[in-house]
């Protein structure tokens, strides 16, 4: 199968895509393993992660919640980065595929890791840009202080 990184200029993109890909390439099984995520620390360590689906979707946990726990547990450095990839069903084209992550994961990405950057899609190809930017209006809650600007929470 294609990497989907392949012909990507960043080498940053080309190392979290195509080690979300191999992951996924390997580990894909219908209906259980659909998403690989890779994401990388500012000690340019790669932490790989795992969709894991179940019969009651809200007990699925998403590849990049995976990739976020496995890098907890061995760093504390800051977390860059994050590229997932989705593989394909047997009945889709067979071309692997980044994918952004959902809503879930943004936010739980951006409370662990507020100035990560995601790989995305776009018309010239993969680009990475700031996670903050596809949820700009991110819940902020009381839990723990907060490192991003919240603006006006009346």
């Amino acid at each position: 199968m294609p990497d989907p990184a392949a012909g990507c200029d960043d080498e940053r993109v080309r190392l979290l895509v195509s080690t979300a890909s191999e992951t996924i390439s390997r580990r894909y099984v219908l209906a259980r393993h659909q998403i690989a995520a890779a994401v990388l620390d500012a000690d340019g360590a790669v932490h790989v992660g795992l969709h894991v689906d179940a019969m009651v979707g809200r007990a699925a946990v998403c590849a990049e919640a995976g990739a976020l726990s496995a890098a907890r547990l061995v760093t504390d450095a800051d977390l860059v980065a994050i590229a997932a990839v989705r593989f394909p069903k047997p009945t889709e084209a067979p071309a692997a595929r980044v994918v952004p992550p959902c809503g879930l994961c943004r936010e739980l990405l951006l409370d662990h890791a507020p100035g990560i950057s995601t790989v995305v899609g776009s018309p010239n190809g993969l680009k990475v840009m700031p996670l903050g930017e596809l949820l700009p209006h991110k819940y902020v809650g009381t839990k723990w202080p907060s490192t991003r600007e919240t603006g006006d929470v009346s």
